[in-house]
């Protein structure tokens, strides 16, 4: 029974080294490969900028972001009540 037990504990003594070097590995990689990407300004095409609604704080894209006073808004109706006042 000692030595099963024994042998039990060096089998997964290997494998968590071996899937430690493993991941070691797979960490160098990765810094290698993206030391040698060239740094992107704008990593996804077709990505803009969000911005918050003054009245309801909701994220959404500048370009369905209407522009009043200069807020920004989601919807006119959001636009006519105005900035969001706590109670």
């Amino acid at each position: 029974m000692g030595k099963t037990l024994f042998w039990i504990a060096v089998f997964f003594v290997v494998l968590l080294g071996s899937r430690f070097l493993a991941h070691q590995a797979a960490k160098k990689r990765f810094r290698d490969e993206q030391a040698s990407k060239p740094p992107q300004s704008n990593p996804l095409p077709g990505s803009e900028a969000m911005v918050q609604c003054a009245h309801c704080n909701i994220f959404l894209p500048r370009s369905e972001a209407l522009l009043t006073q200069d807020e920004t808004w989601c919807s006119q109706a959001h636009a006519q009540l105005g900035p969001h006042r706590p109670r």
